[in-house]
């Protein structure tokens, strides 16, 4: 192995080339470390590594480790892991992966894991290896959606049940050696399920604190409850790094991993993290009588309560044959799907026996449920219980117009459910967060993301032109969106903006709408009691201000008209006030986010033509405010470097912040 020992007082690293051995160099970073076949054991602690920015990928094959997995999540900036062939035991906790968006490979093959396969490995938006096997693996197979996955090996562990028709393209021999695995690519077949009973309350998935069991937590946006922490990497190879001198970081960080190998014989067990999930099954549990709460209920309880309610307030299951019987469970068990291109793939009675965490609340337009499928598919269910101004024939009619909806940048409609009381609508899961906290992080003590500027240009774009489509396809409608703000904008495996929570005007009662939906904050609606064509026009011209300054609106505040001199702003967190107040000479100073201060002149100029868009879009007096096709012409004239199409210039490191899940808010 090229280099020489690791000897303090020496650099890892000289330019691409290394000085020691088993250190990957590139540009004078620590990329990668590479220590297979050299007889090491005892167990893993990678704590001493998280200072490394810079580091892809790390290489520990055919060694004699042993004890648990190491704790891998904190190093969120790597590419590979190779762990293959040694003596690591125990479940793998089912967040070990979780926030870990750059991950491609994982080999975990010839070691001796048992327990469920970490469900967030599903989560991993960009992965392509996986290699599991020659383990104790047990349970089903996860679902995994990622696209580009081409390879995975599963065989010879103790796994069970239908393979997921996302893997029914993985040669046949990469399941072998699990005698009760079935359906496609394998020949087994499935046997029918015996019953419709949903499990009990006690069953493995409602215990959230068991590891390789309960799904991955995915993080809530700004109105959520809970989070997932871990580490967005550094652009490829030297973004978020210092080149290495003697006595450098690169070189202390090393040594003190070596250190620890070397005087306590690798006896530090890895740290294992582990945080309480609200998680609970969807559906009512068998055998149980309803009672009035004595106390607040848990989101987890409300997830419970809310299926308990889709059912008619039954309290117990109600098995296929039975309802078949009853023509009233029958209307009110039955999912309505409105995409062409999907099939019917779970019925409702499969959500009431899907385990559920509570995503988001508070002033959101309903209660979000992530559901996850017994064949390991996660959906989202919106709980709606402010749709009665329009009867079912309306309702239905509009949730199919919904459904022939066909963008990029649209989270599409999959399935709704309708009751005179209450309404559900169903989305694809996505596994990343919103864009409110790429741009805010969650919370005083956790640092958002470096968001560049072509990154941010991206967004508006992408933004930009969902909108446009909606107002194409929807010219009978006033407000095409309604509710356009940083937290309804998810984003994709690629980190492209996906709108939700579209559309959704006609069928909101409007008292409820006026006073949640952003559209009804609209500077018009104020003045005359009534919302207008630009009324989403608004709501783009404050979301291009909160991503060029990276500061949460307010829709309390507006802008006054141009031909009134400027006000100082009405708080800090009024944009258009603050822009308005501000001479243009000093906007990249005071008014632009500090991260964007390192951008070229070019970039620079970009960004001062979309704050006067997003002032143009912002406009108090209708009359002057800006058409949509206007702003979207101007949008598209705006231009990034590039060489930004290269996926490790969307981030740099935000020292140990994670940016895997997403949660609709």
């Amino acid at each position: 192995m090229a280099g020489a020992p690791w000897s303090a007082g020496t650099s890892p690293c000289d330019g691409d080339t290394s000085t020691w051995a088993g250190v990957l160099c590139s540009k004078g970073n620590v990329l990668g470390l590479q220590l297979e076949k050299m007889g090491l054991s005892g167990k893993l602690d990678l704590a001493p590594l998280k200072s490394l920015t810079g580091l892809r990928t790390l290489s520990f094959m055919d060694n004699e480790f042993a004890g648990a997995m190491p704790d891998v999540k904190d190093l969120g900036g790597l590419r590979a892991i190779f762990l293959s062939g040694n003596k690591l035991s125990g479940e793998i906790p089912a967040d070990a992966f979780a926030g870990m968006g750059w991950l491609k490979k994982v080999y975990l093959s010839r070691n001796s894991f048992t327990g469920a396969i970490p469900t967030s490995l599903a989560a991993v938006p960009r992965l392509l290896d996986l290699q599991l096997n020659d383990n104790k693996f047990t349970g089903k197979i996860p679902d995994f959606p990622q696209k580009d996955l081409k390879m995975l090996d599963v065989s010879n562990n103790e796994l069970e049940g239908e393979i997921p028709a996302s893997l029914k393209s993985i040669e046949p021999q990469m399941f072998e050696g699990n005698k009760k695995l079935c359906g496609a690519p394998v020949e087994a077949k499935c046997e029918p399920p015996t019953t419709a009973v949903s499990p009990p309350t006690t069953s493995p998935t409602t215990t959230s604190g068991k590891v390789g069991t309960s799904p991955s937590p995915p993080a809530a946006t700004a109105d959520a409850t809970t989070t997932t922490t871990g580490t967005v990497p550094a652009e490829e190879g030297t973004q978020g790094a210092t080149k290495p001198t003697k006595g450098s970081t690169s070189f202390g960080v090393l040594a003190a991993f070596l250190g620890t190998l070397a005087i306590i014989g690798f006896a530090v067990v890895a740290l294992q993290r582990r945080r309480e999930y609200n998680t609970q099954n969807f559906g009512p549990t068998a055998s149980t009588k309803p009672s009035l709460p004595s106390a607040p209920q848990s989101p987890a309880k409300a997830a419970h309560v809310a299926a308990a309610t889709v059912t008619g307030g039954r309290s117990s299951s109600v098995s296929g044959s039975t309802a078949a019987r009853s023509s009233k469970a029958g209307e009110q068990g039955r999912l309505t799907f409105v995409r062409d291109d999907r099939g019917r793939f779970f019925e409702l009675q499969d959500l009431l026996k899907a385990t559920a965490e509570v995503l988001g609340g508070g002033a959101s337009l309903g209660v979000c449920y992530r559901a996850t499928l017994t064949g390991g598919h996660s959906v989202v269910v919106k709980r709606f219980k402010e749709m009665n101004r329009v009867g079912k024939e309306d309702f239905e009619e509009h949730m199919r117009r919904l459904g022939r909806l066909s963008h990029p940048n649209l989270l599409p409609l999959v399935s709704y459910y309708y009751r005179k009381e209450e309404k559900l609508l169903i989305h694809d899961y996505v596994p990343n967060k919103s864009l409110a906290h790429l741009l805010h992080g969650e919370g005083r003590a956790i640092k958002k993301a470096v968001v560049h500027w072509t990154t941010r240009l991206k967004l508006v774009k992408g933004v930009a032109r969902a909108l446009q489509y909606l107002y194409d396809e929807l010219p009978m409608l006033t407000v095409p969106h309604g509710h356009l703000k940083s937290s309804n904008i998810l984003l994709n495996d690629r980190f492209e903006p996906l709108l939700t929570d579209y559309s959704l005007v006609p069928v909101m009662n409007q008292s409820h709408s006026a006073q949640l939906m952003v559209a009804f904050k609209s500077p018009e609606r104020k003045q005359f009691g009534r919302s207008s064509k630009k009324s989403d026009v608004w709501c783009l011209g404050i979301l291009i201000l909160e991503i060029l300054t990276g500061r949460p609106p307010s829709y309390e505040a507006a802008k006054q008209s141009s031909d009134q001199p400027p006000s100082p702003p009405q708080s800090e967190n009024d944009l258009a006030g603050l822009v308005a107040s501000t001479p243009e000479g000093e906007w990249l100073e005071k008014v632009v986010d500090a991260d964007l201060k390192k951008e070229d002149e070019e970039g620079k100029e970009e960004m001062v033509k979309l704050i006067k868009i997003g002032m143009a879009c912002c406009e108090a007096a209708v009359d002057s405010r800006w058409e949509l096709k206007t702003a979207v012409e101007r949008i598209e004239e705006l231009k990034g470097k590039e060489d930004a199409n290269d996926e490790y210039s969307y981030y740099s490191s935000i020292d140990g912040d994670d940016f895997a899940n997403v949660a609709i808010n």
